[in-house]
């Protein structure tokens, strides 16, 4: 999906992009001139699209010298059938190279940045599916881990959007968000999906290949800590976080598909909780799943899955780490503010930090524990999870304890 259009820093760069490409034309025909130049240099087509939720190829750009009809675009069907769109109803991919300028012809028009349809879990969006042209079945093929169900895993082609169901012995051992080394060895349709067979060689998480659009950060003002009750004592670990003075707090995006924000009742996370405690594991565990398809960027999703196989530290440790490190893609490194727990939307990545520190506890990684304890401290000093009972005993090294 393109970027959303409430973000004041894409109208900026788009606004900047708009001035560069029509500076030279003095006219709305040359300007109109000026986009398909800047469309054809930087757009490489064909190009997975979509249009009014279909999926199509983009094969490009044309302009009939009518201002008023302005871009049109070429696109071809599933079924090979080429037909012509105003350019404006095009969307494109956030992974799509180039797509800014598509983007900055509508920021021209006066139009919303176009994003696409909100997918949820029960009505994901329509994909573009993996054709037989981009396997090799005489060579490894790298896919993005979406969900796994039973003996089938929903994946993406490393690289784009398009989707394919891969059939694999190990997939019990694979999350979401982990990105799978397969060797092919057969490749068929049924009931017009693309499914694949193979064996998997190797796992991996690597958010980076991934290109995933960062969650955003909302500015929540200056936490200061002289404004904090710190009790009659202050605790080492809290010493530095004082001594360091004020600093800003945000709030982290939180993605939540099939979430209304009207209607608390629909909260996904809410129903598989309550799905668990009913006795049915299995549709608590359908529902995150889904969750993880329709944007695996729900990092609630990565917690819960985690608390599910907690008693598998190995194996809940890596759902915590997958969403953990979806949300260090919007910190950075330099990082040093603060996503207090009672800015609602912080929580699914304190949840899986805290996941996360208990497993490495647990598995005897006391280093690893004491860094993300130590990182929860600075970045939440209320401390709602506790951790401040954990990292003496963590630091200490002594051995995890069930109680």
């Amino acid at each position: 999906m393109e970027e959303s259009p409430r973000d004041p820093e894409t109208f900026a760069r788009l606004d900047e992009l708009v001035e560069t490409i029509t500076a030279a034309g003095r006219s709305q025909h040359e300007q109109l001139c000026g986009f398909r130049q800047a469309l054809a240099d930087h757009l490489l087509v064909p190009c997975d699209a979509f249009v009014i939720g279909e999926p199509v190829s983009l094969i490009g750009f044309d302009y009939d010298g009518n201002v008023r009809r302005g871009l049109s675009a070429r696109c071809r069907r599933a079924d090979g059938a080429e037909y012509e769109v105003a350019a404006a109803d095009v969307i494109l991919s956030s992974r799509t190279s180039g797509g800014c300028y598509l983007a900055a012809y509508r920021r021209w028009l006066g139009l919303a940045v176009a994003s696409s349809d909100t997918p949820t879990r029960r009505r994901p969006l329509r994909q573009h599916k993996v054709a037989s042209t981009d396997i090799n079945l005489d060579s490894p093929i790298e896919l993005l881990v979406l969900s796994v169900k039973d003996v089938a895993a929903r994946c993406r082609l490393l690289g784009s959007d398009r989707a394919i169901t891969l059939r694999a012995t190990r997939l019990w051992d694979v999350v979401p968000g982990e990105i799978v080394r397969v060797r092919p060895r057969k490749r068929w349709c049924y009931a017009g999906h693309p499914y694949l067979s193979g064996e998997i060689e190797s796992t991996r998480l690597d958010l980076s290949a991934l290109r995933l659009v960062p969650l955003k950060l909302e500015d929540r003002g200056i936490w200061d800590p002289r404004e904090e009750y710190w009790g009659e004592t202050i605790d080492d670990w809290a010493r530095p976080i004082i001594a360091r003075g004020p600093r800003p707090e945000f709030e982290m995006e939180q993605v939540l598909p099939g979430m209304d924000s009207d209607d608390l009742d629909s909260d996904p996370i809410t129903e598989s909780n309550d799905l668990r405690d009913a006795g049915d594991p299995q549709a608590a565990y359908k529902i995150l799943m889904e969750l993880c398809e329709a944007d695996i960027r729900c990092l609630d999703a990565h917690a819960h899955l985690g608390n599910f196989v907690f008693d598998r530290p190995a194996e809940a440790i890596r759902h915590y780490d997958a969403g953990l490190r979806i949300g260090e893609l919007s910190l950075g490194q330099s990082f040093g503010g603060l996503l207090p727990w009672r800015h609602v939307d912080n929580r699914p990545l304190l949840r899986c930090m805290h996941g996360y520190g208990l497993c490495c506890w647990r598995l005897g990684r006391c280093e690893d524990a004491e860094r993300v304890f130590d990182r929860m401290l600075w970045l939440n000093p209320s401390d709602n999870q506790g951790v401040r009972g954990l990292i003496g005993p963590v630091r200490q090294r002594l051995n995890w304890e069930d109680d």
